[in-house]
C-alpha cells in the first residue's frame, strides 16, 4: 500500500463498492411503508427503521471485534453477503411478523460492513489526510444512498416491488464483486472461531471512543427527530413534494465533506468540530421557526451541511485516538453512539411533537440545545498527541 497517496486504486475502489452497498438497502426504503401495509401490517411501519437500527448497533460490538482479529476484508463482504440475501428473501414473505424479522436480520449489514469499511480506509490512507479520506468514503454512501431511493420507487411503480428487491440484491452483489481483489490488511489474522464471539466486559466499548462517540450522539440526535417530525411539518406549511427537504439535506451534507475532513487535517480536529456544532445548533432551532417551504429547505441544507461537517472530522477524531489493533472497535463504539442518538432523537422528537404542529417550535429548540451540549465533550488530545499532528 502506498501511505503516501490517498486516490488510491484500493481507496476508490471502496468508496465505489460503499456507495453501491448504501443504494442496495436505502432503495427499498420508500416502498417498505406500502409493502408493510399490503401485509396488514399498517401499526408496525416505525419498526421498519426501528429493528433495522437496533440490530445494527447490537451487533457493533461484535463486529468491531471481528474486524480486529479476522480481517477488515471478511467482514465487509459478509455485511454485502447479508443484503444480498435479506433482498432476495423479501419477494418469498407472506406475513408481518416475518417481514419484521427480516428487518431485523438486515441491520446486521450495515452493522459489520461500515465498520470494517472505516476500519480499512483509516489503515491504507496517510496520516495527515485521514480526516479528508472520512469525508470521501462519507460522500461515497450519501451518494448511493440519495440516488437509489428514487430509482426503487420507480421500479416497484412501473414493474413490481419484487423487481425492486431484485435490483437492490443485485446493487449488493456489484458491491461484493468490486472487493474480490482489494487486499486484507490486518497481518496477523486469527481463524474464526465461535469463542470470537465472546466479548470480555473491556470488550463492548472501546473506551478511548467513548468522547466522540458522545459529540457523534449528540450532534445525530436531532436528526432523529428531524426525520421522524419534519415530514409533517412539510405538510403542515404546504410543502408538496416533501423529497425537496431530502434532497437540500444530503446535497448540502455531500458539499461539506468534499472540504471538512481537509479542513481539520489543517488546522486539528477540534476547531473544526466546535464550529460546525455551533452551526448544526442554530441550523436545528432554524427549523423550529421555519414558516414557509423555504425556509425549511434552507434548513435543511444547513443541518446537512453542518453535519456533514462535524461527522467525518468525528471519525477521524476517533482513529487519531485508537491503535492499529483496536481500530475496529474504537469505530464501532462511534456507531453503537451515532445509531444510539438516531432512535432516541425520534422517540423523544415523536413524544414532545405529540402530532402537533404548535410543538415543532419546541422540539427543534430542544434539539438545537442538546447539540450545544457536544462542546463540552470536544477536547484536545494531550494523550493521543503523536497520532495527529496538523499541518502548518
Amino acid at each position: 500500500m502506498d501511505h503516501q497517496k490517498l486516490y488510491t486504486p484500493a481507496f476508490i475502489t471502496l468508496c465505489i463498492s460503499y456507495g453501491f452497498f448504501g443504494g442496495s438497502f436505502n432503495m427499498i426504503i420508500p416502498e417498505l411503508p406500502s409493502y408493510l401495509e399490503s401485509m396488514g401490517g399498517k401499526e408496525f411501519k416505525g419498526f421498519i427503521i426501528a429493528l433495522f437500527t437496533l440490530t445494527a448497533g447490537l451487533s457493533r460490538p461484535f463486529s468491531g471485534k471481528l474486524t480486529d482479529t479476522i480481517g477488515r476484508k471478511p467482514i465487509i463482504v459478509l455485511g454485502a453477503l447479508v443484503c444480498i440475501i435479506c433482498s432476495l428473501i423479501y419477494p418469498l414473505l407472506a406475513s408481518v411478523s416475518g417481514f419484521l424479522l427480516l428487518r431485523l436480520i438486515h441491520g446486521f449489514s450495515t452493522g459489520f460492513a461500515p465498520t470494517a469499511i472505516t476500519a480499512y480506509v483509516a489503515d491504507i490512507v496517510p496520516v495527515h489526510r485521514r480526516g479528508e479520506a472520512m469525508g470521501i468514503i462519507g460522500v461515497s454512501i450519501n451518494l448511493g444512498s440519495s440516488i437509489t431511493p428514487p430509482i426503487g420507487s420507480h421500479l416497484a411503480i412501473n414493474y413490481s416491488l419484487d423487481v425492486m428487491f431484485y435490483a437492490s440484491s443485485f446493487m449488493a452483489l456489484i458491491s461484493l464483486l468490486l472487493l474480490i481483489r482489494i487486499k486484507e490488511t490486518v497481518i496477523e489474522k486469527k481463524q474464526f472461531s465461535p469463542s470470537l464471539l465472546l466479548l470480555k466486559k473491556d470488550e463492548w466499548i472501546n473506551r478511548d471512543s467513548i468522547l466522540p462517540a458522545l459529540v457523534c450522539g449528540l450532534s445525530y440526535m436531532g436528526f432523529g427527530a428531524l426525520i421522524t417530525v419534519t415530514p409533517d411539518q412539510c405538510t403542515y406549511l404546504g410543502m408538496e413534494n416533501k423529497g425537496m427537504f431530502f434532497s437540500s439535506f444530503t446535497f448540502c451534507a455531500i458539499l461539506s465533506r468534499l472540504f471538512a475532513g481537509r479542513l481539520s487535517d489543517i488546522y486539528g480536529r477540534t476547531i473544526v468540530m466546535r464550529i460546525a456544532v455551533v452551526i448544526l445548533a442554530f441550523s436545528y432551532m432554524l427549523f423550529g421557526f421555519s414558516a414557509s417551504p423555504m425556509v425549511l429547505i434552507a434548513a435543511s441544507g444547513f443541518v446537512g451541511f453542518s453535519l456533514g461537517i462535524a461527522i467525518p472530522v468525528v471519525f477521524a477524531w476517533t482513529v487519531d485516538r485508537s491503535n492499529d489493533d483496536n481500530r475496529g472497535k474504537a469505530l464501532a463504539t462511534l456507531f453503537i453512539g451515532l445509531e444510539f442518538a438516531i432512535g432516541t432523537g425520534a422517540l423523544l422528537g415523536a413524544e414532545i411533537y405529540d402530532n402537533n404542529h404548535l410543538n415543532f417550535r419546541i422540539v427543534f429548540l430542544v434539539m438545537g440545545v442538546v447539540s450545544l451540549m457536544a462542546l463540552f465533550f470536544i477536547r484536545k488530545d494531550s494523550s493521543h498527541s503523536d497520532s495527529f499532528v496538523p499541518i502548518k
